[in-house]
């Protein structure tokens, strides 16, 4: 694969262009970097007769991903489901939905699995044999799992009140695991010390131009499994303010490049906790920046970042597109857990959760039309965050071995005596 389709990384702020390299910022007015392509270059070399013949993962789109070669790390990451959610429909009283449902993703169940195999791919093409991340939960898991894969030392951070599953979902695969008393921007804070000390590999901080290019693929699948066309509204959860930010970066790739003939229409809809809720609050209240919130406060953990690194952009493209952000309360983010289980069979974290109850709020409101097509981005697997839904579930009871027991339990009327 050649390194020729990708030419650089340039400032979102200024524009001044830098090689790649293991940076994150700008150092003229510290403006966050975004990996740049040649996209003429890759409508001559990428075909779909091409892209049929690849493998239904990630890395069929490797072109307009910011290597310099093949993928070394999570080799078959990607190439999740996109579901007709009828059932789902109904509840919310709309015509077309579907579920991009990465809570099946490989290795370890979310989104952050695409993410991390394009950081840790790159690590290594730079060299680097230690790695590591800040966390609320499921990057944690993707870099130790994916790391462990590549035989590389890794330290995972992550704020002291994570949930205990995902803890074990990291220590599991060997990582180094330290929790911290305090927020995940704290955390955060501590993890851009120590790669600028030390030179190594984390994949949200210094790597980060590259980590976040691993979301576009969630887009460019969306787009393919609807036969190369934009759904007219998206709804995805918001933590640093990336995936929606690449999800409509990935169509206006394939616009670029000659894959989809209609100009990107796509309304883009943000979804995050009341209790931490900085980005959906800047585009409500109408600021052009977010406030930071100091002291998350909510069971939806995963989303639980009080000052995202892409919460300016985030919030400018939402308003730009002609969508809307919106914040759900823990009650309702359980609501939206147990509403997609029950009608859909999937159990989907409260990120998850987080992204239906904003969806039904917004289509409640009127602001999402009821007869357009819509798909909701699910991100984590429930198993992950069983503890939110645990005391919300009813208890099962214990009868005797008994069919009477059975059918008076059931409140079965007991069937006449079958007929030798």
């Amino acid at each position: 694969m050649s390194s020729d389709f990708s030419t650089g990384m340039k400032c979102r702020v200024c524009g001044k262009v830098y090689p790649k390299s293991a940076i994150n910022f700008c150092v003229d007015d510290f403006g966050p970097l975004e990996v740049a392509y040649d996209y003429a270059r890759v409508a001559s070399a990428l075909s779909k007769a091409k892209l049929d013949r690849r493998p239904w993962n990630m890395w069929r789109y490797r072109e307009l991903l910011p290597l310099d070669g093949d993928p070394t790390v999570g080799e078959h990451v990607g190439g999740t489901p996109l579901i007709r959610a009828d059932r789902l429909a109904d509840a919310l009283g709309v015509e077309r939905l579907w579920i991009k449902n990465d809570a099946v993703n490989f290795p370890t169940l979310s989104f952050k699995d695409r993410v991390v195999s394009v950081a840790l791919s790159k690590a290594r093409e730079f060299g680097m044999r230690t790695v590591g991340c800040a966390s609320t939960g499921n990057l944690a898991n993707s870099v130790a799992a994916q790391a462990a894969s590549a035989g590389l030392e890794t330290f995972i951070l992550v704020p002291a009140d994570l949930e205990r599953t995902k803890i074990l979902g990291t220590a599991v695969y060997g990582a180094k695991v330290i929790k911290l008393t305090g927020t995940y921007d704290e955390v955060n804070r501590v993890c851009t010390q120590i790669a600028m000390k030390y030179g190594w590999g984390f994949v949200n901080v210094n790597l980060r131009p590259f980590y976040a290019e691993g979301s576009k693929t969630m887009g460019f699948e969306i787009a393919e499994e609807l036969g190369w066309r934009f759904p007219q509204h998206v709804v995805s959860p918001m933590a640093g303010g990336a995936l929606i930010g690449k999800i409509h970066k990935a169509f206006t790739e394939l616009h670029n490049i000659g894959f989809v003939d209609t100009p990107v229409t796509t309304k883009m809809w943000g979804a995050q906790a009341t209790g931490c809720n900085p980005i959906s609050d800047c585009v409500k209240s109408g600021r052009e920046r977010h406030k930071p919130v100091r002291k998350p406060n909510t069971i939806c953990k995963s989303l639980a970042i009080g000052d995202p690194a892409d919460g300016y952009f985030a919030a400018k493209l939402i308003r730009e597109s002609g969508g809307w952000a919106e914040d759900a309360t823990d009650a309702e983010i359980v609501e939206g857990m147990t509403l997609l289980a029950r009608t859909e069979g999937v159990f989907a974290e409260t990120a998850g959760g987080t992204t239906v109850a904003v969806a039904r709020k917004l289509i409640e409101s009127g602001r999402i039309p009821r007869d357009e097509e819509i798909v909701l981005c699910i991100t984590g697997n429930g198993l992950k965050t069983q503890d939110a839904v645990f005391d919300t579930l009813d208890i099962p009871e214990s009868i005797a071995p008994t069919l009477t027991a059975f059918e008076t339990l059931a409140g079965l009327k007991a069937a006449e005596p079958a007929l030798v």
